[in-house]
């Protein structure tokens, strides 16, 4: 059944969703994926690190979902990809058991999909490349995670797959009401500063305080704090990485007194 795009307006989402695709090395999974996202009213397609180039393989794969892959954006680093977003969702097959889970903190899809409409601003919904997917470091720069629910025999999905069964969860749960003052991408990186500091000030070292601080965040981001709720947390942990910093006699605390943080782009 080919079908054909209809003069019709695209569907109107509580959230700004972004599909960010990370590294995407076969034009004609880079057609497909442009396909479901129009299938399911999505239209801002982000290429990130792309290992091909949007071919005529890709457009015969996409049919008449072009003008997806026309106004695609291609970015070169996921600080530049990712600086206006309020949320960023990773996605990845691997589910590692042991003490990787505490890294991982996978949500189901349909919660996953609730949350980002619940977010109210911009959304990314990041897809690693064919084989590898997303690396630990840029799974641990997400914040919320997700997997599909596929068979343990065979778990890892094509990229389109899984593209198109996250944005049916996502149209699902379409008429979810926004939150108010959604957080911003600016405070979101400011946020993460203070959780970074503030777990360096603790006496945990190595792994303990890496688990610690991606621990505090995902537990954080899944509560979906507005921003004015997470300034009000940025204050807090502010405070108490300057009170330990102060009890610690911490010689750069002495020279300056720091009550501020600013996000590092």
């Amino acid at each position: 059944m080919g079908g054909r795009s209809l003069d019709h307006p695209l569907p109107e989402f509580s959230c700004h969703p972004v599909i960010v695709l990370v590294r995407t090395a076969h034009p004609g999974n880079l057609g497909a994926a442009a396909r479901a996202m129009l299938n399911f009213g999505f239209s801002e397609l982000r290429l990130l690190d792309p290992q091909c180039d949007i071919t005529e393989e890709a457009r015969d794969r996409a049919k008449f979902a072009g003008s997806v892959l026309d106004h695609s954006t291609i970015h070169t680093s996921w600080d530049e990809c990712m600086q206006d977003i309020g949320l960023v969702i990773g996605t990845s097959g691997k589910r590692e058991g042991g003490p990787k889970t505490s890294f991982r903190h996978f949500l189901a899809l349909t919660k996953a999909s609730e949350k980002a409409m619940e977010h109210g601003g911009k959304v990314a919904l990041v897809f690693g490349g064919e084989g590898v997917g997303l690396t630990t470091s840029e799974l641990d720069r997400c914040d919320l995670l997700t997997t599909i629910p596929t068979w343990e025999g065979y778990p890892i999905c094509n990229l389109s797959h899984a593209v198109a069964l996250f944005l049916y969860e996502m149209c699902r749960t379409i008429d979810t009401c926004p939150a108010e003052k959604p957080l911003d991408g600016g405070t979101r990186r400011i946020l993460e500063r203070s959780i970074l500091e503030l777990s360096e000030s603790l006496t945990l070292e190595g792994t303990k305080s890496r688990m610690t601080q991606q621990t505090l965040k995902r537990t954080i981001l899944r509560g979906l704090p507005s921003d004015d709720e997470a300034q009000q947390l940025i204050g807090a942990f502010v405070e108490a990485t300057t009170a330990m910093q102060k009890v610690s006699d911490d010689e750069e605390w002495q020279r300056g007194r720091r009550r501020r943080i600013e996000s590092q782009d």
